[in-house]
């Protein structure tokens, strides 16, 4: 399973990063890797993605049942009621660690024993595809490397970034107002520790080689543990250069080459999808060629897009935007959500939304329960960042009737299932769960207000009562689910086009590799809408409704009547002479 040095990019990529006398030796220790890792690649996998799958994303312990490991309950959830449903399970770091509820990681190889084990990931990898985060670009300051570090062992000298505290740092892209340096005591004297988003989580030194040796090693492992998909996490901070923003640097997009090589040469079917919160520019950039980084983003404006037009009633803003994408290639796609375990983040739509638009936005937020985490830029002053609020909560007033709330978030739901790329949907938003104020009190972060610990035998109560907000958004979303799962309109990268009609409309049209067309409909507001849309189909054609299973006729035009927030995917009916 090596690498042949006559036939693949990987020794140029390597001296670009090193230099060539380093980039031989790991040349040659990759290809040990590899050979130890041959097995990792499962034959009976697919090898790309279609309009059937979709991902859930969770925590390992976002649903708990007394005297049960997290992990396994989960599994139990998951095949009580998702199973026909949901093709992925996106676990959040399951890893042991000491702060950022499991991004501060301190030992990558371990799972969490407050959620189970090993045995435990491997049972629900045989029911759902998984991936696992690569929290590659900092590890915790109480792991053993950093420990080790402290101690003076040789090791890990150069395992992280030391610093010094009098140079100009104002270049330095900054994600949260914190220190971008830590002091600390070792065993050389006091030293200045690059920590890009808190003093627990210490940036990896990628300039040291043997740092992305033991990198790809994990992944490596990660694979033969039954990860598909690999997200690497903030992986835009990777690489350090003074005087730099220390942003999507060239070596950082080189490093993402190197993997996505290694990952090929060992397991071809993986999938590697970079995270990075930051303007669609910067985010796109992860692609690469089409062919040679990530093979999907996360679609980062989308969320605060989404937001914005059902707050406002418009879709202007979100089909101009839509309208600007450039198709991806068949070898990538969309990763696309609404929410996570994060909040919503607004630097994406700087150039798309103006400042009032965010500031409108997040007043809504604030209204709403959530609140407004604000980002350091260098000057003196801040500006939001992240909206921290339960998304069906951003979209609803809290003293709204529940039909109302379940009709607009279905609403929005309708539109990321819509989109080109594949679509992840978070566990709360799955069960309709709401802002946790406790958690927030709890805790004292506002990320706290979205990742609530549900009781399982609770949880399943509610979905079981006809009318609770969960099994009203959860059935909702199940018959949109299976809408799409059945549709090839909807695969990852069927073409999209937008329709402009009304701004009270978001209106695309998906069309399959056979040719075949969806029309996507989504009324945006509380109001009755009777419009005339114009389309490819011809006079006496029939068209069926996807959601309502009605049936239409065109006449010189399709005359639609939408309900509020009514959601219409219309395909036209095959003729007798086309069965």
């Amino acid at each position: 399973m090596a690498i042949q040095k006559s036939s693949d990019t990987l020794l140029m990529k390597l001296n670009f990063i090193y230099g060539t006398e380093k980039a031989a030796t790991l040349f040659l220790e990759i290809n040990r890797l590899l050979v130890t890792y041959s097995e990792a690649s499962k034959a009976d996998r697919k090898r790309w993605v279609s309009e059937k799958d979709i991902m859930l994303i969770t925590y390992g312990d976002s649903i708990l049942s007394e005297g049960e490991k997290p992990l396994q309950t989960l599994r139990k959830f998951l095949l009580n009621n998702c199973k026909d449903m949901l093709s992925s399970v996106h676990i959040l770091p399951f890893y042991p660690y000491s702060s950022d509820d499991g991004f501060s990681v301190i030992d990558y190889r371990e799972v969490n024993p407050e959620l189970g084990d090993w045995d435990d990931v491997t049972e629900l990898s045989r029911d759902f595809e998984l991936m696992f985060d690569g929290v590659i670009n900092h590890i915790s300051q109480h792991s053993d490397w950093f420990q080790r570090y402290l101690s003076g062992d040789e090791k890990f000298a150069d395992y992280f970034v030391e610093a010094d505290p009098n140079v100009d740092y104002s270049s330095v892209t900054r994600p949260r107002a914190l220190p971008l340096l830590t002091k600390f005591q070792t065993s050389r004297g006091e030293k200045s520790i690059w920590t890009t988003f808190s003093d627990d989580q210490i940036d990896l030194n990628f300039a040291n080689e043997k740092v992305l040796l033991e990198i790809l090693e994990i992944l490596l492992m990660y694979i033969a543990r039954g990860a598909r998909y690999i997200r690497l996490d903030a992986i835009g901070f990777m690489w350090k250069e003074l005087g730099t923003t220390c942003m999507h640097l060239e070596e950082t997009h080189a490093i993402v080459q190197v993997i996505r090589e290694v990952m090929e040469a060992a397991a071809p079917e993986t999938v590697i999808i970079t995270e990075t919160n930051v303007p669609h520019k910067d985010n796109i950039s992860y692609f690469g060629n089409g062919s040679n980084e990530a093979h999907m983003v996360y679609q980062f404006p989308l969320p605060p897009l989404t937001l914005h037009t059902l707050q406002t009633g418009n879709s202007r803003k979100l089909l101009e935007w839509a309208d600007s994408l450039e198709p991806t290639t068949q070898e990538s796609a969309f990763f696309n959500f609404l929410s996570s375990h994060d909040g919503i983040g607004v630097r994406p739509v700087e150039g798309i939304l103006t400042k009032d638009e965010v500031n409108a936005m997040a007043l809504k937020v604030q209204e709403h329960g959530g609140f407004i985490s604000y980002k350091d830029n260098g000057d003196g002053t801040k500006s939001p960042y992240e909206l921290n609020i339960n998304y069906l909560n951003a979209l609803s007033h809290p003293e709204e009737a529940d039909q109302l709330k379940v009709k607009r978030f279905n609403a929005a739901h309708a539109i990321l299932l819509s989109f080109m790329g594949m679509p992840a949907i978070y566990v709360h938003s799955l069960l309709g769960s709401q802002n946790d104020l406790e958690g927030v009190k709890k805790t004292g972060r506002y990320r706290s207000i979205n990742r609530e610990q549900l009781q399982y035998d609770q949880v399943q109560l509610e979905l079981g009562t006809k009318g609770s907000l969960r099994e009203q958004v959860f059935h909702s979303l199940r018959k949109l689910i299976e809408a799409r799962s059945a549709e090839p309109c909807f695969h990852p990268n069927a073409s999209q086009r937008v329709l402009k009609c009304d701004d009270r409309l978001f209106t695309l049209v998906r069309t399959s590799s056979q040719g075949e067309e969806v029309l996507v409909v989504v009324n945006i507001t509380n109001d009755l809408i009777q419009v005339p849309l114009q389309t490819s189909w011809a006079y006496g054609d029939r068209v069926v409704d996807l959601i309502s299973g009605q049936t239409l006729e065109i006449e010189d035009v399709l005359q639609l009547h939408l309900e509020p927030y009514q959601v219409m995917w219309i395909k036209r009916l095959k003729g007798e002479n086309e069965k």
